[in-house]
């Protein structure tokens, strides 16, 4: 699998975390959502996600996190 996930992939993933449906979950994250989220997009991308304690920072939201994993994960990754 390549390419970047959409929000709504992300939704997904983060759902499968505490058994919810996409809908229901938040847009802000919690750190134990966000170590989820950043094992899941490893796992299914294939791609060792190693970021510095500013951006993590950054990834408080659904939102902060796709733009994140956007400018650090996958276009670092494509240049």
């Amino acid at each position: 699998m390549s390419g970047f996930p959409e929000r709504a992939e992300l939704l997904t993933m983060l759902a499968a975390f505490g058994g919810r449906r996409p809908e229901q979950v938040p847009e802000n994250l919690d750190s134990m959502e966000l170590a989820w989220l950043i094992h899941q997009v490893e796992e299914r991308y294939g791609r060792r996600i190693d970021l510095d304690d500013a951006a993590l920072a950054r990834m408080t939201s659904v939102t902060s996190a796709q733009q994140v994993l956007r400018d650090h994960v996958f276009e670092a990754a494509d240049d």
